[in-house]
């Protein structure tokens, strides 16, 4: 799952044998997931005080670190452009991690959401930029695809990155008020509903017919999660409410997490920035559980939505405080 996997400088002898100096080329592209993972729990607590009366200052406060890790990231991923724009270009032609450019304008989208209440007109400009970003990374990813001769291992979770963007148009465009904006998110629902399926079927393919996925990038295993929970509420969006083609959504999607959960959640697999691919995922199952529990009812989905987000936030905190540790210690940059 990282972006920018090191090319061996030899035959036979890998960079990562080679002391590395620290320096902002390091600084990888898809840890913009940890905006991602941290908007997507600050709106899944903000739908938790709407449905279920949840402490509103909790919500607040995530989304206020998530717009501060996002100023963070975004000053720190223009310095390594204005000093090593090879190493962003290289990041970008990657068959693999070019996908994590999506990242970014998940990241947009999401964070117009949060700050909306607050500065409305700074949201409607994130969100028409995050969206624009993620139409062109739609399209920049199919082309790639239609060029043919792609080796099979090549095929990974983070290619959903470009459908799940398109869909993250519809899940934060319902309230923006531009005369256009609700034909931009039919766009997106239509791009999103078409793309992330194939995308889906093509990775599943591979992860059955090929050798397993390598420890180091099976987090992104979750990523298989992402299409039906945001699709749910990209469709729910769409719709104005919660049907039975929604619930199959939801409940495919839950399936998944408990396929998928003891697949990464094992002992042996390192802590790295890739990690943080689960955030989003599991934002989205919790977002998606507690809004099917608000219009269901009962208590048992209401129970499954509290745990849902309880273990989303549990996850969080300790990716949040491993990433500092990281950033602490410098070996983030090398």
């Amino acid at each position: 799952m990282n972006a920018s996997p090191p090319m061996p400088l030899t035959p036979g002898l890998a960079a990562s044998a080679v002391p590395v100096a620290a320096s902002i080329r390091h600084l990888p592209v898809n840890l913009f997931a940890s905006v991602m993972g941290l908007s997507g729990l600050a709106i899944a607590w903000r739908l938790a005080h709407q449905a279920f009366a949840a402490p509103a200052f909790i919500g607040e406060a995530v989304g206020a670190l998530a717009v501060a890790v996002f100023v963070l990231m975004a000053a720190g991923y223009l310095v390594k452009l204005a000093r090593h724009p090879h190493a962003v270009s290289a990041e970008f032609q990657h068959p693999v991690g070019g996908n994590f450019f999506g990242t970014i304008a998940i990241s947009l989208l999401l964070l117009s959401s949060l700050i909306e209440p607050y500065a409305a007109s700074a949201a409607h400009a994130l969100w028409t930029v995050g969206a624009l970003g993620a139409f062109a990374l739609a399209f920049i990813a199919v082309s790639r695809l239609l060029k043919g001769q792609l080796d099979a291992p090549l095929v990974m979770p983070a290619w959903l990155l470009s459908g799940v963007a398109t869909l993250d148009i519809a899940v934060t465009g319902r309230d923006m008020p531009m005369a256009w904006a609700p034909e931009m998110t039919l766009v997106a629902g239509a791009l999103g509903a078409m793309l992330a399926p194939v995308l889906f079927v093509m990775i599943v393919s591979r992860l059955v017919h090929r050798e397993p996925l390598a420890p180091a990038v099976t987090p992104s295993l979750m990523m298989l999660v992402a299409p039906f929970e945001v699709g749910f509420l990209a469709y729910t969006n769409l719709v104005g409410g919660v049907d039975r083609f929604a619930a199959v959504l939801f409940y495919f999607g839950l399936f998944l997490f408990l396929v998928i959960a003891p697949k990464v959640f094992r002992p042996g697999i390192a802590f790295s920035p890739a990690w943080w691919g689960i955030s989003f995922p599991m934002a989205a199952l919790a977002s998606a559980a507690l809004k099917y529990a608000h219009h269901a009812g009962g208590a048992a989905l209401q129970g499954l939505a509290m745990v849902l987000l309880a273990i989303l936030s549990g996850a969080l905190a300790v990716l949040f405080l491993r990433t500092v540790r990281l950033v602490a210690s410098g070996q983030l940059f090398r």
